[in-house]
């Protein structure tokens, strides 16, 4: 190798670790504290909301969770204020903006502001795009798109006269990457996806950080609470046993501290799982083969037989599959996470 060549490529180190050391000061220099800070979690009764309320509460905040079940949200109250939390609940269905203009309202009331909004609430329905309806698709947007839509607008007000604050957004890797038996899910995360990286690029003007979050699959115990369609008793043991496995899901504690990481230093983007980072940039390269791939995928799944487009929560939709030793850790986590009732 000549000495022009060795020049080259020591520079080139040079300049490489100037680079990453430089962005780690920064990200020092702007990294958001979070005690005392106020945060909203919609969906934030049960699962990852739930999982991200204890983890914001290590930190130090004061909670805003929001959910449409009363029993869940004070469920919810008491295991955070166990834990030492002030914690401020609200029933209220995201999907009208009413109610979260309200819940914003008697927020900033309560607390004086709100300092970090994370738009977590969400549904799923599993099944065959055959079964699937408008209306599957209008509750998806309403409250994967419009929910997130809502409360932001009612945050940013008082957020952009601060100049400061923090959005996150979980969105799925389903909004990347659109899956089979999940048709209406993924439309709405694509959505999502969209309005934050889009919001992103407007606020970094305000002093505001917008985070999008796509995770995989994780071990919440949410599948329990899923809405499940066609064949419901093989969607079900499918969905909980992919959701379910170590190596195929992510424990939530995990996922929960690697969002607040990626909030605090207010990171554009977190895609959660080695198996979904993987999965994202093997489809960002070959798009059309990803697609060919999932066809294929879809022959093995159920087909659109059993109780329709009528629906069944996963938690009524037991077979010898699920649950049973293979569906342990996210049976465990279900009990541990508020997702039994």
């Amino acid at each position: 190798m000549s000495t022009g060549t060795k020049r080259i490529i020591t520079n080139a180190a040079v300049g490489i670790g100037a680079g990453l050391l430089a962005r780690r000061l920064l990200r020092k220099i702007y990294e958001f504290e979070l005690r005392d800070k106020v945060v909203l979690i919609t969906g934030g009764s049960r699962g990852l909301g739930l999982v991200l309320a204890r983890q914001f509460a290590k930190e130090g905040s004061r909670l805003v969770i929001c959910a449409r079940d009363e029993e869940e949200l004070a469920r919810a109250r008491e295991d955070l204020e166990s834990r030492s939390a002030e914690v401020l609940p609200f029933k209220c269905d995201v999907s009208k903006r009413s109610e979260v203009e309200e819940m914003i309202a008697k927020s900033h009331n309560h607390f004086g502001r709100i300092d970090v909004l994370v738009n977590n609430a969400g549904v799923i329905e599993v099944g065959p795009f055959e079964v699937m309806t408008l209306e599957d698709f209008g509750a998806a947007m309403d409250t994967h798109f419009w929910g997130p839509v809502y409360a932001t607008l009612a945050v940013l007000p008082e957020m952009q006269r601060r100049q400061a604050g923090r959005i996150v957004n979980i969105a799925s890797i389903g909004g990347k990457l659109s899956v089979p038996h999940l048709v209406p899910y993924c439309a709405s995360k694509f959505a999502l996806v969209g309005f934050s990286e889009g919001l992103r690029a407007e606020l970094l003007k305000d002093g505001i950080r917008v985070t999008t979050v796509c995770p995989g699959l994780m071990r919440t115990g949410s599948a329990r609470n899923a809405e499940f369609k066609g064949q419901h008793r093989a969607e079900y043991a499918l969905f909980s046993l992919s959701a379910g496995l170590p190596f195929t899901s992510m424990k939530a504690e995990r996922a929960a501290r690697q969002i607040i990481c990626a909030c605090k230093r207010g990171e554009a983007e977190v895609v959660l799982s080695i198996q979904a980072q993987l999965a994202s940039l093997f489809h960002g390269i070959f798009p059309g083969l990803t697609s060919d791939l999932l066809g294929l995928v879809t022959e093995l799944l159920p087909g659109p037989g059993g109780i329709g487009e009528q629906k069944a929560k996963g938690k009524d939709s037991a077979s010898s599959i699920s649950p049973s030793i293979l569906t342990m850790l996210n049976d465990r986590a279900a009990l541990r996470n508020n997702e039994m009732g």
